[in-house]
C-alpha cells in the first residue's frame, strides 16, 4: 500500500507549496518559480544514484514531458496563492490535480475496494470543505481560475510520471526537472526579469495582498531566498516520494491521498499569514485524517 509513502509527500507538497507562494508575494513569480526548480534540482542529482533504475527514451520522453506540464501548473500555482487566499487556490487545484489521474486509472482498468472509495469520498469531501467561507472579491476570482488551471498541469504530471517504466528508478524526474528548469529559464531571459530577489520587486505586483489581516512580523521578514530554497528541495522530496508510492499501488489512490496537501497550506496560512479558517476548513483537516486512516486500513 502506498499511503505510508504518500502521506509524507502531501505533507512536502504542502510546506513546498506555501514557502513557495509566499515568495512569489515578495518577487516576480516566473523567477520564484524557475529558482525552486532549479534548486530542485540540484538536490535530486545526487539522490538519483540512490534509487535502482535504467534509464530509456521512454523515462526520458514521459519525464520530460511530466516536467513541461508540472513546471506549467506550478507556475500557474504560485502566482494563484500570491493574487488569491491560498484557502481556496490550495484545494480547487488539488481537486483537478487528483480527480484526472484518477479518471485515467478508472479507465485503464484499475478496481478499487468498498473501503477505498469511501477513503476517496471522504478526502475529496476534506479537499472541497478547505475552500468554504473564503474571499469572494477578484483578486480571488483570478486565484480560483489560476488555481484550476494549475489542477491540469498537476494531474498532467501525475499521470506522465505514472506511465513511466516502472524500472526506470528516479530518472524521469531528473529528465522532467531538466526540461522544466530550461523551459522556465527561458521565459526569465525572454522577459528579462530580474534575478534578484526584495521588496522592490513585491511593490510592483498589480494585485492586492491575499491575506485579509497582516502577517506576523516573522512571515513578512522571511527571506524569498530561503522560501525559494526550502520550496524546491520539498518539492523534489514530494515528487520523489510520490513517484516511489505511485508504484508500489494505484495511480487514483495515490493521487487522491498526495492531494491532501491543501490542508497543510490552509494550515500554515492560519498559523503563519493569519488566515482565518471557518469551521468546515476545521472539519476538512478532520475529515483529511479520517480519509488517510481509511486509505490505509483498505
Amino acid at each position: 500500500m502506498s499511503v505510508p509513502v504518500a502521506l509524507p509527500a502531501a505533507l512536502a507538497y504542502g510546506v513546498a507549496d506555501f514557502t513557495g507562494g509566499l515568495a512569489a508575494r515578495r518577487a516576480p513569480v516566473l523567477v520564484v518559480t524557475a529558482a525552486a526548480q532549479a534548486t530542485g534540482l540540484v538536490s535530486l542529482v545526487p539522490v538519483v544514484w540512490l534509487v535502482t533504475g535504467t534509464p530509456s527514451a521512454a523515462a526520458f520522453g514521459y519525464g520530460a514531458l511530466a516536467g513541461i506540464a508540472g513546471a506549467a501548473g506550478l507556475l500557474l500555482y504560485l502566482r494563484a496563492l500570491a493574487v488569491g487566499p491560498m484557502g481556496v487556490v490550495a484545494p480547487l487545484s488539488a481537486v483537478v490535480g487528483a480527480g484526472l489521474p484518477l479518471a485515467v486509472g478508472l479507465a485503464g482498468g484499475e478496481r478499487l475496494g468498498p473501503v477505498t472509495v469511501l477513503a476517496i469520498v471522504v478526502a475529496m469531501a476534506a479537499i472541497l470543505l478547505a475552500t468554504a467561507g473564503t474571499r469572494s472579491d477578484a483578486a480571488a476570482s483570478t486565484g480560483l481560475l489560476l488555481g484550476l488551471g494549475a489542477g491540469v498541469g498537476f494531474g498532467l504530471f501525475f499521470v506522465g510520471l505514472d506511465a513511466t517504466p516502472s524500472g526506470s528508478g528516479l530518472w524521469p524526474l531528473l529528465a522532467g526537472r531538466v526540461a522544466s528548469v530550461a523551459l522556465l529559464t527561458a521565459l526569465v531571459l525572454r522577459h528579462r526579469l530580474p534575478l534578484r530577489f526584495g521588496a522592490r520587486q513585491a511593490v510592483r505586483e498589480p494585485v492586492a495582498p491575499a491575506a485579509p489581516v497582516a502577517a506576523p512580523e516573522a512571515a513578512r521578514r522571511s527571506s524569498p531566498t530561503l522560501l525559494i530554497l526550502v520550496s524546491g528541495v520539498l518539492d523534489t522530496a514530494a515528487n520523489v516520494l510520490f513517484l516511489l508510492a505511485a508504484r508500489l499501488s494505484d495511480l487514483g489512490v495515490t493521487a487522491v491521498v498526495v492531494s491532501l496537501y491543501p490542508v497543510v497550506v490552509v494550515l500554515l496560512a492560519r498559523l503563519v499569514l493569519g488566515e482565518r479558517l471557518t469551521r468546515m476548513q476545521l472539519t476538512s483537516a478532520a475529515l483529511a485524517l479520517v480519509a488517510s486512516a481509511l486509505l490505509a486500513a483498505g
